[in-house]
């Protein structure tokens, strides 16, 4: 059997233990009681890699395997065996659906969020769309016709050095796209941090609330998206003020983007929202270098002990060009469609894209495997 760490009995008050699924099984079924099943997806772990992080110590690793962790993860001190048991039963915790207006949104397969930027200086797409509801919504019914399950409507850019908008000028470029798209079929994200935006939005036919602040940046965001019973994506950033990418820089990227969520969720959950309507979002490129990034992609995994359905979006940005001869944002496919699918690969519920036939191809070749894979004969 699998022995605690030796000495883990000194470790102090502060010390903090984190899990993250790994030894990921094609055919569970041929392995039947030595996997178990992350939250309700296609997919299962053998393994969980423990890590624990204490002031001023070495940090301590090991890996467990699944037939052995009832016993090794009850041998802890009573404080760390108790997170233990919280952490792994959020890893396998069932994810409950979301209703989101017509659609039913349910997380036993990964989804497509499509990006749909009414704006004159998004990064990737600025300024196409603007002063044009009916080219926004026809763009937005074809990302929903190649297989997007959700849009995610935004009117101001969260880009480095983007100006903020004022929220009436916000309000004029999403609402009449939602108005247009209200019935489309797919689900519709507001991108937003404003309070007045998502009222509006909500009053359109908005069916779920994307806030790059996590309900931070507006005092009364917390209130609407609480009243409104819709759900919520939280996302980290350095900041909640003007500029969601200014900082001071991280120690471990990971764990504070964790400890952030896990505090910023708890927080959400005790001012009366439901944890089942909350997503959470590590908020790739927001105040964080190429190594923060690639740090976070490579421990997707471990945002899934926080028991929330996870998005991430990757799509066009900078650490694809600075991973690829300094590949122009139009020029970053290949490398949106690699970070999508090693999410989907890691567990994610969501991936938020530009080109979306591209990555529902990907997913779907994916999903054919994975089914391949569960329902082969012994």
């Amino acid at each position: 059997m699998a022995q605690p760490l030796e000495g883990l009995e000194t470790c102090g008050a502060d010390s903090k233990l984190y899990l993250k699924p790994v030894g990921f099984v094609d055919s569970p079924q041929w392995h039947e009681s030595k996997n178990k099943r992350l939250n309700n997806s296609l997919i299962w772990f053998s393994q969980i890699e423990y890590s624990i992080f204490e002031v001023g110590k070495p940090n301590r690793r090991g890996l467990v395997n699944i037939t052995q962790w009832p016993e090794w993860s009850q041998a802890l001190p009573a404080p760390m065996a108790e997170r233990a048991a919280a952490l792994f039963a959020n890893l396998t915790r069932r994810h409950e659906a979301l209703q989101c207006g017509e659609r039913m949104l349910r997380f036993d397969q990964p989804h497509v969020m499509g990006i749909l930027n009414i704006t004159p200086d998004s990064f990737s797409d600025g300024g196409k769309l603007q002063d044009d509801p009916d080219k926004a919504a026809e763009a937005g019914l074809a990302m929903a016709t190649s297989g997007a399950s959700i849009l995610d409507i935004g009117g101001e850019s969260t880009r480095p050095g983007a100006d903020t908008v004022w929220e009436g000028d916000e309000i004029k470029r999403v609402v009449p796209v939602i108005e247009r798209l209200a019935h489309c079929g797919a689900v519709l994200s507001i991108d937003t941090r404003k309070a007045a935006v998502m009222e509006a939005a909500i009053a359109a036919g908005a069916h779920l609330i994307n806030d790059v602040s996590a309900l931070l940046h507006d005092k009364r965001s917390l209130e609407v998206a609480g009243v409104s019973g819709l759900p919520v994506v939280l996302m980290h950033a350095p900041s909640s003020g003007k500029d969601p990418h200014k900082g001071e820089g991280y120690g471990n990227i990971v764990t504070h983007t964790l400890d952030w969520l896990e505090q910023r969720v708890a927080e959400v959950v005790a001012a009366g929202f439901e944890r089942d309507k909350i997503i959470i979002d590590p908020g790739l490129g927001f105040g964080k270098s190429l190594t923060d990034n690639l740090a976070l992609m490579n421990n997707i995994a471990m945002f899934h002990a926080l028991g929330q359905p996870l998005l991430i979006g990757a799509s066009r940005k900078r650490m694809i060009g600075a991973l690829s001869r300094e590949a122009p944002v139009d020029q970053r496919l290949g490398g949106s469609i690699a970070f999508a699918h090693h999410a989907i690969q890691q567990g994610a519920q969501v991936v938020r894209v530009h080109d979306v036939p591209e990555t529902v191809q990907a997913l779907q070749v994916w999903r054919g495997m994975r089914d391949a894979g569960v329902t082969a004969p012994v």
